[in-house]
């Protein structure tokens, strides 16, 4: 069963959270991307607080109205910002002092390949879903004309009237991004729930706004680390995700999920499930 709660990690920031399993258990915490929210991870929770694990998803900066600090103050969205909210979550979940799994998608998975690069002693695993590590993603964008082509909307989330555009008609491009990558309708309705909004959105697009270059140079990783990558994923192709293997210095595996989309864990839920519990399986924390 999942809990909803809400923890706060210091005054003015507490943030909506879905956890399962116990609370002495070997956390797992898992940070959502955009145009999704913490209930992109509603089939894995159940799952991993079945298998022994504490299982813990937030809504994250500005996707929480109680961690939502003011959209026009960019500053306030800077990664190493967002990088101490998932910190301070871990913290609040009992792994201060003991090393966690972490799973992040999209922008969530961009917050995790820096936390596995400046904390690797604090991992015992990292999953990547749809998030090629930041080197190689940078590479094709240089190397692959298409790779910018699927990254166009980067830019575009910059122009002020980006939320407006996102928003109207009932969402219709979120509705229709997510359709396109195979997210079903009622997991649509759930995320829309948290970022259907002006305020949620405004907030959501500060991540953007907040990064003048998205992927800032990182090093190899050294955390044992698992990439699920669809290949009919539309922002992220082929050679940025194969590309990531040179960039990870410990146990690595690269899994392709064919037809799959830009949201794997909403799309084909059973099996990120499994191949996320394997891995886990084989790194204890």
């Amino acid at each position: 069963m999942i809990e909803d709660r809400r923890i706060e990690v210091q005054p003015g920031l507490v943030f909506d959270v879905s956890v399962a399993g116990g609370a002495d258990a070997p956390l797992v915490l898992l940070l959502h991307g955009f145009a999704v929210s913490r209930h992109l991870f509603d089939a894995q929770l159940p799952a991993l607080a079945s298998a022994g694990y504490l299982a813990v998803a937030p809504n994250q900066r500005g996707y929480s109205p109680g961690a939502r600090p003011d959209p026009s103050d960019v500053a306030a969205y800077d990664i190493n910002l967002l990088i101490g909210d998932a910190m301070a979550l871990a913290a609040a979940m009992g792994c201060d002092d003991r090393r966690f799994h972490l799973v992040g998608h999209d922008w969530g998975g961009s917050l995790a390949w820096d936390i596995a690069f400046r904390f690797p002693q604090r991992l015992a695993s990292l999953t990547m879903l749809s998030r090629p590590h930041p080197a190689a993603f940078a590479r094709a964008l240089e190397e692959d004309p298409q790779q910018a082509h699927r990254s166009r909307h980067h830019k575009a989330f910059q122009d002020p009237g980006a939320a407006t555009q996102l928003l109207k008609q009932d969402a219709a491009w979120l509705r229709a991004r997510h359709a396109a990558n195979g997210v079903p309708a009622a997991a649509t309705e759930k995320h829309l729930s948290v970022l259907g909004s002006p305020p949620a959105m405004e907030a959501a697009l500060a991540w953007y706004r907040a990064r003048g270059k998205v992927y800032r140079p990182i090093g190899a990783v050294t955390v044992p680390t698992l990439f699920i990558w669809g290949d009919a994923d539309d922002t992220v192709g082929r050679m940025a995700a194969e590309g990531t293997a040179v960039f990870v210095d410990a146990p690595y595996r690269f899994e392709v999920l064919p037809g799959v989309g830009h949201y794997a864990p909403d799309q084909m839920p059973d099996r990120v499930t499994a191949l996320l519990l394997a891995h886990l399986a084989m790194h204890a924390a």
